[in-house]
């Protein structure tokens, strides 16, 4: 890998985040009556995108926002023209990463037909949103966040409104939480500009349409298992190497499956809710490939999971596929909407580098070929034996090459290290499918009583 291309600067990434951010911050105390440092935020963001076929809606809702008379149009415009910059920062990044890797990339899939949606919600949640913005996070209050609930309650039975709504209902839990808005100390200000902005284009009939989805026969090889918890909900993504069975370019899949969680299931507890929705986890944790017949999958690479397409195979290593398949395979395109830095998840392999931790902070960083590469180690989950520790110890590391904080940096899935004069594999996912260890099995059986109790309460509220 070409380290010294992930520490070049990218032409026009700084400006384009400027822009961004001074739009941000012209969110924080609304939009109702703009002070002038708020005008220039708004028009930063309209020459941002003066070159490009938004430049007049923009440059338009700009002088409506800047005199406090924005309508939804505009702040859909100004969310548009938001959502465009990061888009094109992602375009960048992933063209960096690319080269950096060797990897060649799927172009972008016309976009299909979109699917008829209910307008009237739509609006309406879209008129929630630019209530937001023109209140601001400094203006929050219970009576503003909770007008998303009517909206949010009638969109969640549509099946084909359920993003949004998800969207939108965790948006205002997280609001809610944090009212009044003039006591916050400190405000998630990029966070929340991209959740508003998000939920602003989610509200366009059209905007997410079905994904087009093709079928996969071949050999499904996992790489590693990235998991995310949260107080009510946990996700796992598997991303995995898939060969094809006529013997075309192996590339890159993922494959994920969400759950909500009780906030007493914790540690490797969390792999009990996540397990039976997925047998390819378990076969992540064993180290086995699948098989799959006729699998479902996006353009994106996002595999739509259905065990009926999938049994398991052979017994593999995942070092052995990323040293010997991984630089030769192909990644797959990105949706429109996805197309952000913080999603950036590259599958990358390394070996061969020198680890350092810094005494005070014990942040780790890998050096290659004289290059430096920070390592997240907050990223590993307390759910799998793979620790900072280990990761400082290592010598081969498998893990998701990704961008924040103004530089590229690596989440570690798994790595090699030396244990007792012996190379061992310690994965992020390896509990994936149970375990003997200690530590493991006990918050497995700590999970698998307060699952036990959830659901004889659970029960008893049904019965009554």
């Amino acid at each position: 890998m070409r380290m010294d291309l992930l520490s070049e600067p990218v032409d026009g990434l700084d400006e384009a985040l400027a822009a961004v951010d001074a739009f941000d911050r012209t969110l924080v105390a609304g939009l109702l009556r703009p002070q002038p440092a708020q005008s220039e935020g708004l028009f930063a963001l309209a020459d941002a995108v003066a070159a490009s076929p938004l430049a007049a809606r923009v440059a338009e809702a700009a002088d409506k926002a800047a005199a406090g008379a924005a309508d939804e149009d505009h702040f859909l415009a100004l969310a548009a023209a938001r959502a465009a910059l990061l888009g094109a920062a992602h375009d960048a990044l992933t063209a960096r990463a690319d080269e950096a890797t060797g990897r060649t990339r799927a172009d972008a899939p016309a976009p299909a037909a979109p699917a008829e949606q209910a307008p009237n919600l739509l609006a309406a949640a879209r008129s929630w949103l630019s209530d937001l913005a023109r209140t601001g996070w400094q203006g929050l209050d219970h009576d503003v966040v909770s007008g998303s609930s009517q909206v949010v309650s009638a969109m969640l039975p549509d099946p084909g409104l359920r993003r949004p709504a998800a969207l939108l209902d965790g948006f205002a839990a997280e609001l809610a939480a944090s009212c009044p808005g003039a006591t916050l100390d400190r405000i998630p200000v990029r966070r929340w500009a991209d959740l508003w902005t998000r939920g602003m284009l989610l509200t366009v009939p059209g905007a997410a349409p079905a994904p087009a989805v093709d079928a996969l026969t071949g050999r499904l090889l996992p790489l590693g298992t990235d998991l995310q918890e949260h107080a009510t909900a946990a996700q796992a993504q598997v991303h995995a190497l898939f060969e094809p069975a006529d013997g075309s370019t192996p590339r890159l899949v993922r494959a994920s499956v969400s759950v909500p969680k009780p906030d007493t299931v914790l540690g490797a507890g969390v792999w009990q809710l996540l397990r039976p929705h997925m047998s390819l986890l378990a076969a992540a944790g064993e180290g086995r490939s699948m098989d799959l017949t006729g699998m479902p999958v996006t353009a994106e690479g996002d595999l739509i999971w259905q065990d009926e397409h999938a049994r398991p195979g052979e017994p593999v290593d995942p070092f052995a596929t990323a040293r010997v398949a991984l630089p030769t395979t192909d990644a797959p395109a990105t949706a429109p909407l996805d197309r952000h830095p913080v999603l950036l998840a590259h599958p990358v392999f390394l070996e061969g580098y020198g680890t350092e931790q810094d005494a005070e902070t014990q942040t780790v960083t890998f050096t290659l070929a004289g290059q430096r590469l920070p390592v997240d180690t907050d990223r590993l989950p307390i759910a799998g034996p793979l620790t900072p520790q280990a990761v400082t110890g290592s010598t081969a590391c498998v893990g998701l090459l990704r961008w924040d904080a103004g530089g590229f940096f690596l989440q570690p899935l798994a790595v090699e290290t030396t244990v007792r004069k012996k190379t061992v594999a310690l994965h992020a996912g390896a509990w994936a499918g149970g375990t003997t260890d200690k530590t493991g099995a006990k918050a497995e059986k700590a999970a698998t009583d307060a699952v036990a109790v959830l659901r004889e309460r659970a029960g008893r509220l049904l019965r009554k």
